[in-house]
């Protein structure tokens, strides 16, 4: 028993409805996504001793989730 399975798969995907995002004017092509933004906070923007602090911290964090769950009930 053969099966004939054919799609027209034509998919228009205009995207120009209005949309406002609170700025002036688009300084991109409609059809791109929108550039990067400065991002307020970065891991590497941290000094050596304050990525070291950060990751015993998580490090401390992760441990003590593992050994609550561990303990006896």
């Amino acid at each position: 028993m053969a099966q004939t399975h054919s799609h027209d798969h034509s998919h228009n995907h205009d995207h120009q409805h209005g949309h406002a995002h609170g700025h002036a004017h688009h300084s991109h092509d409609p059809a791109s996504p929108h550039p990067a933004q400065p991002s307020p906070w970065s891991i590497l923007r941290m000094s050596l001793p304050g990525r070291l602090a950060a990751a015993l911290a998580v490090s401390a964090g992760l441990w003590a989730v593992v050994l609550l769950a561990m303990r006896p009930s």
